[in-house]
């Protein structure tokens, strides 16, 4: 992370802005794009499902956490567009009964 002496930690909203289960691991995620730097790889271990082929060429209008899942998608075009290699990597964090 490029904020070495800084905290990582952010608000990530109201109720307004959404109250999603999804709300504070999409944080986390855009938090670790917009602290990695364009040209850096990354590979990041997600907990929670970012359907992002649902949204193409889609809106995101009503959309819970369109605000967080469009900055996280800008992001993500930006580092497509750079070429820079980004793994997003599902794993399992709860275990059904």
């Amino acid at each position: 992370m490029r904020r070495k002496n800084k905290k990582q930690q952010c608000k990530v909203g109201r109720e307004a802005e959404g109250s999603s289960s999804n709300r504070p691991d999409l944080a986390a995620l855009f938090l670790a794009l917009r602290d990695t730097l364009i040209e850096k790889p990354l590979l990041y271990l997600l907990i929670v499902i970012v359907e992002g082929s649902r949204w193409i060429g889609a809106t995101l209008v009503g959309a819970p956490d369109a605000d967080i899942l469009a900055a996280v998608i800008e992001i993500l075009r930006k580092r497509s567009a750079a070429g820079t290699a980004t793994f997003l990597v599902k794993v399992k964090a709860h275990r059904g009964a």
